[in-house]
């Protein structure tokens, strides 16, 4: 990556044909890159935030295109640097040759090529963004629901970011008051206000466990879950995965053994994706492309989030209740954190009733019966029973999990030195200031440089 003082330009639009296209510039002495493109333009023609008619030309004053220019000056821009944004038609080959036509203009400032997500790297640098806020520009863009989008955006906003900052705070102020005793003897701290950090800790640690419990929720609603149909040939599988997305994916006869390899379709079941996987049918098997097939199913059971197993109505009265076609030999692929649902189908050639009893869905994937309670107990394994607008979801990622995580330990090991049997309150500062330090890295108060490449690397370029 260049120089963070470079001027960088991109095509700001998704690649395409589309109405409109945009080409940014970001950077310090872009008036050569105005003047070099506006033609007839000058810069100090163009009034801040507001939108100039223009045409856009090359070096021998030819037009490229027609359009818009709007300049947004220093601080009060994206970037917190000065951004151009040059507006015209969403043709790939005008785009591609208006960007050349950039980067020819700012050859003299050193200009280049954006790298991704150079634009919002620069917004955190600036003090424009912090990094949660920075990460929600990238999730908004990539939400596959609205409810993700939801999020995002209040992410984008700074609702995560400020209720992290709320509890730095909060942890500040006990490890204050705590080291405010350090000058006193042990045995005076109680009378002085060591049950009063108590009290604050234990507040503390039930306050991060909601953030953490929230955050969860949302790192839930952001990747999805991974949902894999099981069961033996012709059992359903792939009748369920078209029901559940409402239309024909997977291939449906009444041979056994159709689906040889693994069908994954992602379904928005109440505001959550839920990434569905059929696969084929487990059975002993001599064919060879087959026991393929069993191998892929047996690898897509213990990446599973959700392994719904199915059986058939009929088949579960002949054989008794215990009618898994997960054997002994297969269940110890489930991982240990998955959650194991077993859903009895065909329902409506046995005459049972659909519903959840006895912790077992009773379905019909031909007839759709039964498939609301297995929408709503999917939702509820996955911890997303409640309503999916919750405003207080925040859209987290791994980083901001082991984040919270590790303020959780620090909390936990702050009170343990807090006991009134071992009471050691220079350790137990100690553990908030680390603790404050791990909530710190999610907003990015302490950020390594090589956390900002991965994380901002990860953008489309533009943005």
């Amino acid at each position: 990556m260049g120089s963070d003082a470079d001027p960088i330009i991109a095509i700001a639009t998704a690649a395409g044909r589309a109405g409109i296209g945009v080409v940014r510039v970001s950077g310090p002495d872009i008036e050569a890159i105005i003047a070099g493109v506006l033609g007839s333009v000058r810069a100090g023609s163009l009034q801040p935030r507001r939108a100039t008619h223009a045409r856009f030309v090359d070096a021998e004053g030819r037009a490229i295109d027609e359009g818009i220019a709007i300049l947004y000056r220093a601080p009060r821009s994206y970037t917190g640097q000065d951004v151009l944004e040059l507006q015209g038609h969403g043709g790939p080959t005008v785009l591609r040759m208006l960007l050349a036509r950039c980067l020819e203009a700012g050859r003299s400032i050193g200009a280049r090529l954006a790298e991704p997500g150079e634009f919002t790297r620069r917004a955190f640098l600036n003090d424009r963004l912090d990094l949660a806020q920075a990460e929600a520009v990238a999730d908004l863009i990539d939400a596959s629901t609205e409810a993700a989008a939801r999020s995002a955006n209040r992410s984008l906003a700074g609702e995560f970011s400020g209720a992290l900052q709320h509890l730095a705070a909060q942890l500040t102020e006990a490890r204050a008051l705590i080291e405010a005793t350090l000058d006193f003897p042990e045995e005076d701290l109680e009378e002085l206000g060591a049950r009063d950090v108590r009290d604050r800790v234990a507040r503390l640690q039930r306050a991060v466990d909601d953030v953490m419990r929230r955050a969860r929720l949302g790192a839930v609603l952001r990747e999805g879950l991974r949902v894999a149909l099981v069961g033996a040939p012709n059992v359903g599988k792939s009748s369920l995965l078209n029901a559940l997305a409402g239309q024909d994916i997977a291939i449906v006869t009444a041979h056994p053994g159709t689906t040889r390899d693994r069908i994954e379709r992602s379904v928005d079941i109440g505001g959550l994706v839920l990434n569905f996987i059929d696969t084929a049918g487990l059975r002993a098997t001599a064919d060879e492309v087959e026991q393929l097939g069993i191998e892929r199913t047996l690898d897509a059971v213990a990446e599973a989030d959700i392994v719904l197993e199915l059986v058939e109505a009929a088949a579960r009265v002949l054989r008794g209740e215990r009618a898994f076609a997960l054997d002994a030999a297969w269940q110890h692929r489930i991982g240990p954190h998955a959650a194991h649902i077993l859903v009895i189908n065909k329902v409506d050639l046995s005459g049972e009733a659909p519903g959840l009893r006895e912790g077992h869905l009773y379905i019909s994937a031909r007839t759709g019966a039964g498939l609301d309670s297995l929408r709503a107990e999917l939702l509820r394994r996955a911890g997303w029973d409640r309503a999916p607008s919750d405003e207080g979801v925040y859209l987290a990622r791994a980083r901001h999990l082991d984040a919270i995580g590790r303020a959780q330990a620090h909390l936990l090991g702050a009170a343990d030195q807090l006991r009134p049997d071992a009471l050691r309150p220079e350790l137990a500062a100690e553990e908030l200031r680390l603790a404050a330090l791990a909530l710190g890295e999610i907003t990015g108060q302490v950020t390594a440089d090589e956390l900002l490449g991965e994380i901002f690397s990860r953008f489309c370029i533009g943005k």
